[in-house]
């Protein structure tokens, strides 16, 4: 049986996200140079992994009967930075060093700096091989961890990802959950103006996997994709999560201008006012 949230947890996990998008905005203030989009799009999914699907221990990042996360996108690390930070692996005011010398928190991700960070990033399309990697031998070794990728819908125009794809499907990785941020835009522009995706759960599905659609911006949906996920049997899950870039701040919604760019103060002062407006729509959106 497939677990349903109650609205009053949907609440938290929303006013979680809408924390976490807060924090990206004051993040790349400080830093001045960045991403806003995606981060933005997948705070939802973050609050949600962070704070009800990944079985992690923040006191303990290295717990070994953790669930595995890998960022592939590792441009989006605001959003996971702030999901760490919020579910206590380190302080929250630490995020402000977000891209300055010396700083644990890098343009891209690194292992182990935070702990729980589980691996690098950097080119496009190699996360995927990594989580695949650890699927196999969490499947060699009996373990009852799962594995979870996040990846961008752009870097699905990359080779490797399509090797890590015949891999997990060879190896019956059901242990594995990857997480496609279908936003539809790239640092050029629009994903089907550079090289058109098409349908991307019907490309996966005829590699042999299971694949789920969802709104990626409601998170119960999300979070049942998840326990579906966990039911399949013999096959990976890919989650095709259709989400808004920048979504929470009307000025940066679905413009791929921002995919590589940071709010100057007066636009930040801008985004944490409609941000601080939708936390009381959120309140006020869900009564029990």
């Amino acid at each position: 049986m497939v677990e349903t949230l109650s609205e009053s947890k949907i609440k938290q996990l929303e006013l979680k996200a809408n924390q976490i998008r807060e924090s990206i905005i004051e993040m790349l203030l400080e830093a001045g140079s960045g991403h806003s989009a995606g981060p933005l799009g997948m705070a939802d999914i973050f609050a949600a992994l962070y704070f009800h699907v990944l079985k992690h221990d923040p006191k303990n990042p290295e717990w070994s009967g953790r669930d595995r996360f890998v960022l592939s996108n590792g441009h989006i690390c605001p959003v996971q930075y702030a999901a760490m930070a919020h579910s206590g692996y380190f302080p929250v005011s630490e995020l402000k060093t977000l891209r300055k010398l010396g700083s644990r928190l890098q343009g891209h991700p690194r292992r182990g700096s935070p702990p729980g960070i589980e691996t690098s990033s950097g080119p496009l399309g190699s996360g995927l091989s990594q989580a695949a990697g650890m699927a196999f031998v969490g499947k060699m070794d009996k373990k009852e961890w799962r594995v979870y990728c996040a990846m961008s819908d752009a870097e699905q125009q990359c080779g490797q990802t399509w090797e890590a794809v015949m891999f997990a499907s060879k190896y019956k990785l059901d242990n594995l959950t990857a997480i496609i941020d279908r936003n539809n835009i790239q640092i050029s522009g629009l994903t089907e103006d550079v090289m058109p995706l098409g349908d991307l759960s019907a490309k996966y599905e005829s590699f042999g996997w299971n694949a789920i659609n969802i709104d990626g911006n409601n998170i119960g949906e999300f979070t049942e994709a998840c326990e579906k996920a966990k039911s399949v049997l013999g096959k990976p899950t890919v989650i095709v999560a259709r989400t808004i870039p920048g979504k929470g701040i009307d000025f940066i919604e679905g413009k791929f201008e921002w995919h590589g760019k940071t709010p100057d103060r007066e636009e930040a002062e801008k985004a944490l006012r409609e941000l601080r407006t939708l936390n009381g729509q959120i309140e006020a959106g869900h009564m029990d």
